[in-house]
């Protein structure tokens, strides 16, 4: 028997609603945010064929769906709490909706968010999540607060995702693949990091789109520019040995899919942020510092072990690039 819409939602999507006044069911969601916090709202959309390949494992696609969503909450310091799905399906799959239905509440679950409402259509596979997340009044991280002589830092390592779309092309031994897809279709957003960088972090921003491209609307907002040695940034011991090859170089420098949080912070900070790495256990690495804007030169430099500039031919992932 196939399933109907609502037959859809009642066996994959509705869930009891902890932190909700009312949840799946209604026209509407009811939500309260706490007292004294302000509500983060963000939403993205994952297309078929743009964003994942259509035979992509329904389970890590549920998972990564919610992650990147997840990912840019934590970009600015706040804690998940609801979450809406919008799905459009070329047929109702209950195999591939049990799934994609399982990453997608695993990770909510992890991270006590609240799936409240949404919507279902027939159509091409496409995949469209909002979060929203509280942040204690005025306390939000944001992208125009850093200043020269900030600290540049990163989270986790770069790269990885990006090195496996290329893996194939390049010949990469099929030992070093798994990791690498592994960065790419189940993303570890880093919201307690965002959390505990309040009062600490003066910007922020996740690196979705290449460390270079996110770094530069840092320093747009903020009116800065950043130099980040490229022997500083962090990568794995996977891509570490393919760096000879400037694909690599170039998946660490302007890969995207990485979700990992890159965020300026005084100089004074720094015995601060080694406490966060350590109770966290999650390495932060200083890649570089932020300067002075100058006209006509470039928001972001990077150097190389002599000193010299960089030249990074692809500044970062654009959605309507020709």
């Amino acid at each position: 028997m196939p399933l109907t819409e609502f037959e859809l939602i009642r066996r994959f999507f509705t869930y009891p609603a902890r932190h909700a006044v009312l949840g799946v069911g209604d026209d509407a969601a009811i939500v309260r945010a706490r007292s004294g916090f302000e509500l983060v709202i963000t939403t993205d959309m994952l297309v078929a064929g743009r964003h994942f390949h259509q035979g992509a494992d329904p389970e890590q696609l549920g998972h990564k769906a919610l992650a990147v969503n997840l990912s840019d909450i934590a970009a600015m310091g706040a804690t998940p709490r609801w979450a809406t799905l919008a799905l459009a399906l070329p047929r109702a799959d209950a195999r591939w909706l049990a799934a994609f239905s399982r990453g997608f509440m695993r990770l909510a679950r992890r991270y006590g968010v609240d799936l409240v409402g949404g919507d279902t259509t027939r159509g091409p596979l496409n995949i469209c999540v909002q979060v929203v997340g509280e942040v204690p009044r005025g306390r939000a991280l944001r992208r125009d607060g850093a200043r020269a002589g900030d600290d540049v830092w990163v989270s986790g390592t770069l790269g990885d995702a990006a090195l496996a779309l290329v893996a194939g092309r390049l010949g990469l031994a099929s030992r070093n693949r798994p990791p690498l897809r592994l960065k790419l279709d189940a993303p570890a957003p880093r919201v307690g990091l965002g959390v505990a960088l309040r009062g600490i972090a003066r910007s922020a921003i996740d690196v979705s789109d290449g460390l270079t491209a996110d770094l530069g609307h840092i320093c747009e907002r903020s009116n800065v520019a950043a130099v980040v040695d490229f022997a500083r940034i962090p990568a794995s011991a996977t891509l570490k040995q393919y760096l000879h090859r400037p694909a690599a170089r170039l998946a660490l420098l302007a890969g995207g899919d990485d979700y990992e949080l890159v965020f300026s912070a005084g100089r004074a900070r720094r015995e601060a942020i080694a406490r966060i790495s350590r109770r966290l256990r999650l390495r932060l690495t200083r890649i570089g510092r932020m300067t002075r804007r100058r006209r006509g030169a470039p928001p972001v430099t990077v150097l190389d072990a002599t000193g010299r500039p960089i030249t990074v031919a692809h500044g970062g992932y654009e959605h309507f690039s020709t």
